[in-house]
């Protein structure tokens, strides 16, 4: 009997150390150097609400990505009508992502059909018009497809948004999808909104084109535009004015490289004028292409190309092996820094826009917390003068398991690298209730079978056998409530439902385990007569 009652306290003993030990960086500000090699480094997350922060609603412009497939699928198209020589003319894309073009004669629809069966499934045709002795037609995606297309968008760029928001350094970001098309970023303690905003709504596509040196740009400025080729424009700076100017380029279509062959981008600084750059390492097959570009098109202008605008087009002076590249473009080093980490990171399959954006202040923070933790402290104080009151020194031991339960849950949260928001202080004072509760119903089935005549020890090991089925049903009941909350809520209701799981597990362990080491403790090592109950 000893033996296990020295065991089970050695076990509370430990439990306790624990918690205390994981919250010491919480409440210990200034920790002494030796101590810091021993000691966890992490404290309890505090969430948006409670530390303030940016909280957006994004939305996915799914269309956008729908436009950018149909047009390479346009190119791919083309070109295999040209190899199995169907003639046509006017093949183009419009802006609701269909593809139409002019069949020079009926029976060329058929080879069409054909060909869109072998190589391009996810099309059909929308809609065939006879002119001119031959049919125009308009080709679209087919609905399984186009919502498979919004999904992947959707999931791409959430995938991404995080890839960036945790190279930026944001501790404990909630970015989750909202329906269909929608994001919900929450960034506590952010300190620089606008930076963070530009961050992450920054869609990265890295394009490599050439420039097209064959035709006018001064033609093309006026409204030739030679087919296949596109205006673009870029910035340049006068060193002697630092004013910045918009200069026009005029590039083929087709983009020879992008980033999604990128392996890393970092931040270095250009001998020539100290300026930041990012340097480039592509991948092994993007420096095999890369190697293989700028062999076929020595002397010729490659422009480096960010969301449409052009930030440098040098000439091709040699064969460029090894896979490396250099965007320069008049950078910051700020810029430079978050330009770096979006190539890292990826390029957004679509551009995002900001639908709902609210900054909540670090005051308001710091109110909800003073709040918080004065709501808890007097609920839990209301609740100790109860048990003693009603219980006496029975109450004390349970008001004592009940401190201990409230370390232990904190500790966990800080083990864990949770985050604690004001709906989780709300999780952390129910579970006082409920740990309370749980030892109201023992006190209860204790005084029973003291009523029928049964001695201390006897009273209590029946009295806590007795009650453990009912305390372990009300709690698993709660537990799996609050994974439904889990898995079906949204942020706040997610933090509350964290919150009340580990408090339910806890009040378990301190209800049942801990409360009945300190009865069986003081009834064995004081050899008590009458239990104050």
């Amino acid at each position: 009997m000893f033996t296990s009652l020295k065991l089970r306290m050695l076990t509370t003993a430990v439990a306790c150390l624990a918690a205390v030990v994981f919250l010491i960086p919480t409440f210990v500000s200034d920790i002494p150097a030796p101590w810091n090699k021993f000691l966890p480094k992490e404290k309890i997350h505090l969430g948006l609400d409670l530390q303030g922060g940016m909280h957006l609603v994004l939305e996915v412009d799914t269309q956008k990505a729908l436009e950018a497939m149909m047009g390479r699928t346009a190119e791919n198209l083309k070109e295999t009508l040209m190899d199995n020589r169907v003639r046509f003319r006017n093949l183009k894309t419009t802006e609701d992502g269909t593809i139409t073009l002019e069949l020079s004669e009926s029976a060329a629809k058929t080879d069409l059909e054909k060909i869109m069966r072998a190589d391009f499934p996810d099309l059909e045709i929308a809609s065939s018009v006879p002119r001119d002795g031959g049919q125009l037609v308009s080709i679209k995606i087919n609905d399984k497809r186009a919502l498979e297309l919004q999904k992947v968008t959707v999931e791409h760029s959430l995938e991404t948004i995080r890839n960036r928001v945790d190279q930026f350094g944001i501790t404990e970001p909630e970015i989750v999808p909202q329906g269909d098309n929608r994001i919900m970023v929450q960034l506590p303690g952010i300190k620089d909104p606008e930076r963070a905003k530009n961050l992450i709504g920054k869609t990265a596509l890295l394009e490599f084109k050439l420039v097209d040196d064959e035709h006018s740009l001064e033609e093309a400025i006026r409204g030739n535009i030679p087919e296949g080729s596109m205006i673009a424009y870029g910035l340049r700076e006068d060193r002697s004015s630092g004013q910045r100017g918009s200069v026009p380029y005029l590039l083929k279509s087709r983009a020879l490289l992008t980033g999604a062959s990128l392996e890393t981008a970092k931040v270095q600084i250009s001998d020539r004028f100290g300026e930041p750059t990012v340097s480039l390492k592509f991948s092994s097959q993007g420096a095999v292409d890369f190697d293989r570009i700028t062999a076929e098109n020595v002397r010729r202008r490659l422009a480096i190309v960010l969301d449409g605008v052009v930030h440098s087009a040098p000439v091709i002076q040699e064969r460029i092996s090894g896979g490396q590249a250099q965007i320069s473009g008049n950078f910051t080093l700020e810029e430079a820094r978050d330009l770096a980490i979006v190539l890292r990171a990826g390029a957004l399959p679509a551009p995002v826009n900001i639908l709902e954006e609210r900054t909540v202040g670090p005051s308001l923070g710091s109110d909800s917390i003073r709040q918080g933790i004065m709501a808890t402290i007097i609920g839990s104080l209301l609740v100790i003068f109860f048990m003693l009151f009603y219980y006496r020194l029975s109450g004390g031991i349970a008001d004592s398991a009940l401190i201990l339960n409230i370390i232990l849950i904190l500790g966990i949260l800080a083990a864990f690298r949770a985050t604690l928001t004001l709906p989780g202080i709300a999780g952390l004072l129910l579970t006082v209730g409920v740990a309370v509760d749980a030892n109201v119903l023992i006190f209860e089935r204790i005084k029973e079978e003291l009523r029928t005549g049964k001695t201390i020890r006897l009273a209590i090991d029946t009295g806590f056998k007795r009650a453990f089925v009912t305390i372990l049903d009300t709690h698993i009941t709660g537990i799996v409530s609050a994974a439904f909350l889990i898995m079906f809520g949204t942020g706040p209701i997610k933090g509350f439902a964290v919150t009340l799981i580990i408090g339910l597990i806890v009040s378990l362990f301190t209800a049942y385990f801990v409360t009945r080491v300190l009865f069986d403790y003081f009834t064995i090592k004081f050899n008590v007569k009458k239990l104050s109950i």
